[in-house]
């Protein structure tokens, strides 16, 4: 038996933008079901169990799920959890927006959780890492450290942390 993991990140109204950013830095396809979209049951006719709103509630054009999946084995999945306004994910686990001061290498972090990105080479990882950067506040440059062949950690413009290091031997 295999099991796997993916990420899913619930957003305050953003998850389209943040999606759509998530894709312009890795690639790949992007999918987006709206709240109010009518879905299409399954060839057998069984019931989707979708719901849709109607076209003039507030949170129709919002995301009730949303992936990114790209050729180089990223994906990552997002939603707006419904009744919520904001920047940020929900649950308000991110620091507030605007320029922060970068944090030392070592420091014990506060935030609940983050998002590890491996790459096979410190070349690979590179532009993604420019390209998260993009509005977002560095935590830690992306560089060797002493742990670690290559680290690095950046909040991006939507409030997801993402820690960068490499596989193993990489």
């Amino acid at each position: 038996m295999a099991v796997g993991t993916l990420t899913h990140l619930n957003f305050t109204g953003n998850a389209r933008p943040a999606l759509e950013f998530y894709r312009s830095v890795f690639g790949g396809h992007l999918v987006i079901m709206e709240h109010g979209a009518r879905l299409e049951g399954p060839a057998d006719g069984r019931d989707t169990g979708h719901v849709p709103m109607a076209a003039d509630d507030p949170d129709a054009d919002r995301v009730a799920f949303g992936m990114v999946v790209a050729e180089n084995g990223f994906r990552i999945a997002a939603y707006d959890v419904l009744g919520t306004t904001g920047t940020h994910p929900a649950g308000g686990i991110a620091a507030p927006p605007g320029p922060a001061a970068p944090r030392a290498r070592g420091v014990t972090h506060t935030e609940p959780f983050f998002v590890l990105l491996n790459g096979d080479s410190l070349d690979e990882l590179t532009p993604l890492w420019h390209g998260l950067s993009q509005g977002g506040t560095v935590v830690a440059d992306l560089g060797p450290a002493p742990f670690a062949p290559a680290y690095g950690m950046v909040t991006d413009r939507f409030g997801v942390t993402w820690v960068f290091g490499l596989t193993q031997g990489g």
